[in-house]
């Protein structure tokens, strides 16, 4: 994995070689990184505004910050807020913590503005340009993603639609408007080899949410056609950059990806809120299979920890590339960067739940502060989530999170028919039994999962992945026996310790194990005797 998420090979065009996404050198890479949501497209739950209805999307947030502050404040804002959100010190930490490209979400109302004629508007493309820049800089591949597409393409919040209808498929001005910025977005970077490639619709045609919800699946063979046709559009002036293709219902359908619309493509999918094993990829490995075609996890994350340290190792693992979300946003402990909320920006939300106004100039103190807040050198460092991501010093590891890959006999052993199935005991007192033998782990995401322990009984043994462990990191166990138990424990196929377990039930946890220095390595542990119960599994950096 080290070799092929290497910044080093952030060489010339991406493009499509089989199951693989190779550099202009023909050596495979594996895309990691993160989206730059809340830049060019604001959400409103990253301001920690999620339940306020006029502040779901761009053009109402915009709107409200119009209201709240004075246009002339409001249009020195947005200026000012696009030229900080994302600056270059965000993207020399993406560098130096081993990432090696990122994605970008634009909204087309600052590329293309709306009504009756095309016409292009450079503020958009002035910062895609810095962007970019600054990007051949650092080593990063950009994947342009057109979030929100003239009249939109989901039919929610994240399109900046007007009325939660997906009109880039219902309106033909609309469509044409789409395929004409995809045109123009292909004339002006054709030549750009740092742009990774073309994500030409983000999470198109939600499904149906609730009751009563309008049912959006009708325009499906209109999404086939737009993507059809912006494929044409972008081929007449680039016949060299990658084409990344979303399938419906967030991007999580594959349905629509049986034929291959373009030879360099790559199939693009998102996972949240899943059980983080191999359960979760199984519909897009089939897809890529049948196309052979490599794949592209383009959103992901917002999650815990130890769910980012089972998900990420996994899919790289599969070949699988990952783009998580997002980069920065407001109180966070699951994205890098969490950005202060402004003094009195519970002001906001009080006008925004129906609340007094504030005057003109204390709206424009609070914004002001937020200006200064989203500076990457303001903001907290969540340095944990990389560890987890990578898998290196510093993760915690479940124990239900083995690898799963290369499969039974190399990276776990389920025991002869004399003992019971290996399975997960949750608190509840739950039972969610793990065929260890056909290499799935089967539990839920929000309920037994995090509680999960996988039970290993005589002469059972899982396997955990980690990488870059120095001599200078410990590893510490944290288990459970029912019964007088022997647990043994290797690196590499060298022995680290044994562990004589009392079987008194509480929790224990072994510690004093210093690793030696791997670029990878394997954490084997093995029951001698007896059953026993793992939780989490540390590797810390000694301080």
């Amino acid at each position: 994995m080290k070799k092929e998420v290497s910044r080093e090979r952030v060489s010339g065009f991406l493009h499509a070689c089989g199951r693989n996404i190779c550099n202009d050198r023909g050596e495979t890479v594996l895309l990691v990184g993160w989206g730059l949501g809340n830049w060019l497209l604001c959400e409103g739950y990253m301001w920690n505004l999620a339940d306020c209805a006029q502040f779901d999307r761009p053009r109402r947030i915009e709107r409200t910050v119009e209201d709240l502050t004075g246009k002339a404040y409001a249009k020195r804002f947005w200026k000012r807020y696009r030229e900080t959100f994302i600056q270059e010190s965000d993207l020399q930490m993406m560098a130096e913590m081993g990432y090696n490209s990122l994605r970008v979400p634009i909204a087309a109302r600052l590329f293309i503005e709306e009504g009756p004629k095309i016409r292009f508007r450079e503020e958009g493309f002035h910062l895609l340009d810095t962007l970019l820049n600054l990007c051949e800089k650092y080593g990063l591949y950009v994947f342009l993603d057109l979030h929100a597409a003239p009249g939109g393409q989901t039919g929610a919040n994240i399109d900046d639609s007007v009325d939660d209808l997906c009109r880039l498929f219902i309106d033909q001005a609309q469509f044409e408007r789409g395929l004409a910025l995809w045109e123009e977005i292909a004339r002006r970077y054709q030549d750009r080899w740092i742009v990774g490639g073309y994500d030409l619709l983000n999470e198109p045609i939600r499904p149906v949410r609730y009751p009563g919800d309008v049912d959006l699946d009708m325009y499906i063979p209109r999404l086939r056609e737009f993507y059809e046709q912006a494929i044409e559009r972008i081929r007449r002036h680039d016949t060299r950059h990658m084409i990344a293709l979303e399938g419906v219902h967030w991007a999580t359908d594959t349905s629509i990806f049986d034929h291959v619309y373009d030879p360099n493509m790559v199939i693009h999918f998102h996972r949240y809120g899943c059980a983080p094993d191999i359960s979760a990829f199984k519909p897009y490995l089939e897809a890529a299979q049948r196309l052979n075609l490599p794949l592209w996890l383009g959103e992901t994350g917002e999650n815990t920890m130890a769910w980012f340290s089972a998900m990420m190792p996994l899919a790289f693992r599969l070949g699988i590339s990952v783009t998580m979300w997002p980069w920065k946003k407001m109180t966070c402990i699951n994205s890098p960067c969490s950005v202060h909320e402004p003094d009195d920006w519970s002001m906001i939300r009080a006008y925004l739940e129906g609340g007094a106004q504030p005057d003109y100039s204390t709206a424009q103190r609070i914004f002001d502060q937020l200006l200064h807040h989203i500076r990457m050198e303001n903001c907290d460092l969540n340095e944990q989530i990389n560890a987890q991501v990578f898998r290196t010093p510093g993760c915690e590891i479940h124990g239900t999170d083995f690898d799963e890959m290369p499969g039974p006999e190399e990276s776990c052993h389920h025991a002869p028919a004399a003992y019971a199935p290996g399975c997960y005991r949750v608190d509840t007192g739950m039972e969610i039994i793990g065929q260890f033998d056909d290499g799935d782990k089967q539990f839920l995401f929000d309920g037994p999962w995090r509680s999960a322990l996988l039970r290993l009984h005589q002469e059972e043994w899982a396997q955990y992945s980690v990488y870059d462990v120095t001599s200078s990191s410990n590893l510490e166990i944290q288990c459970f026996s029912d019964e007088p138990s022997r647990l043994e424990v290797r690196q590499n196929g060298t022995l680290l310790s044994v562990f004589d377990l009392s079987g008194m039930r509480y929790e224990q946890v072994l510690s004093g194990m210093h690793l030696y220095n791997a670029d990878a390595c394997q954490i084997r542990l093995t029951v001698l005797r007896g059953v026993v119960k793992i939780g989490n599994i540390s590797i810390r950096p000694i301080s």
